[in-house]
């Protein structure tokens, strides 16, 4: 219990005045993109930035180990933090800029225990959209493709081994807290996990540049009642292997010599098409 100017805050709060505290590791240096792409999923920890985004994780079952904040977003979290026992930290600005490495303009940070994730059979089983993402290595594209997967309905997210962590705090941030409620899983292998894709009676749409391409229109007017949607890696696209596995490649036309979009603005665009009404 921590008393704050007349009141009782019902949650463990700790005022910090320095960063000796070990569990404040978990908030070190979040800019270090390397570090962090490898210490949370080997620790089993993910980040959860402003109160928004901790609340969807919250609301979506995932049990936070801390919480690091400025004092005013007490109010915002404290009934949403309430039921569990953790420490909340509250410190000055500057202080917290220093630990983390940018300046909380977002004012709270959380760190949250992985739930585990499901198997690829279960997301499929009554999917009838899902996307996949071929080692896409940009957070903020990740994050951008789980928010119109979330807004436009697809219903679930595989992820290849060297794609992005998108339970990265920046990804997390990005998608506006819905990469924790679309179902997503990581494949163990790619391209073999096209295999079990056609198993599950997919149709592969591969959306690529090439000169045997369907444009999507023509596509989505009598698109396959189950769909996955394979989305590639910035700059190079869609491996050979994947392209080899698809049965249909989708291309967006375009115009004015522009010859793509960015794969997150992509996604929308043909997640858009292929919604089913």
């Amino acid at each position: 219990m921590f008393p704050n100017a007349g009141r009782l805050w019902r949650v463990h709060v700790l005022r910090i005045t320095d960063l000796s505290d070990p569990r404040l590791g978990d908030y070190l240096n979040l800019t270090d993109v390397a570090l962090r792409r490898v210490s949370e999923p080997a620790g089993g920890l993910y980040i959860a930035e402003s109160s928004k985004v901790i609340a969807r994780a919250l609301a979506a079952g995932h049990v936070p180990r801390s919480a690091l904040m400025l004092e005013q977003w007490l109010p915002d979290l404290e009934q949403l933090l309430e039921p569990f026992d953790i420490p909340v930290f509250v410190g000055a600005p500057d202080l917290l800029e220093s630990l983390t490495g940018f300046s909380l303009h977002r004012g709270a940070l959380a760190s949250m225990h992985r739930p585990a994730l499901p198997e690829v059979g279960e997301l499929l089983r009554d999917a009838r959209r899902v996307v996949v993402l071929e080692d896409i290595v940009d957070h903020t594209n990740v994050g951008a493709i789980f928010r119109s997967v979330a807004g436009l309905g697809a219903d679930a997210v595989l992820v290849t081994p060297r794609c992005a962590d998108p339970l990265y705090r920046r990804s997390v941030r990005v998608s506006m807290g819905t990469v924790l409620q679309v179902p997503w899983t990581r494949l163990p292998d790619w391209p073999l996990g096209a295999d079990q894709l056609h198993a599950a009676g997919f149709h592969i749409a591969a959306l690529a540049l090439a000169d045997t391409a369907v444009e999507l229109d023509d596509f989505a007017a009598a698109a396959p009642e189950r769909v996955a949607l394979i989305l590639g890696t910035e700059g190079d696209g869609l491996s050979p292997d994947a392209l080899s596995a698809a049965d249909t490649v989708v291309t967006i036309p375009m115009l004015h010599g522009v010859d793509s979009l960015n794969v997150g603005a992509a996604s929308a665009v043909a997640l858009y098409a292929l919604r089913r009404r």
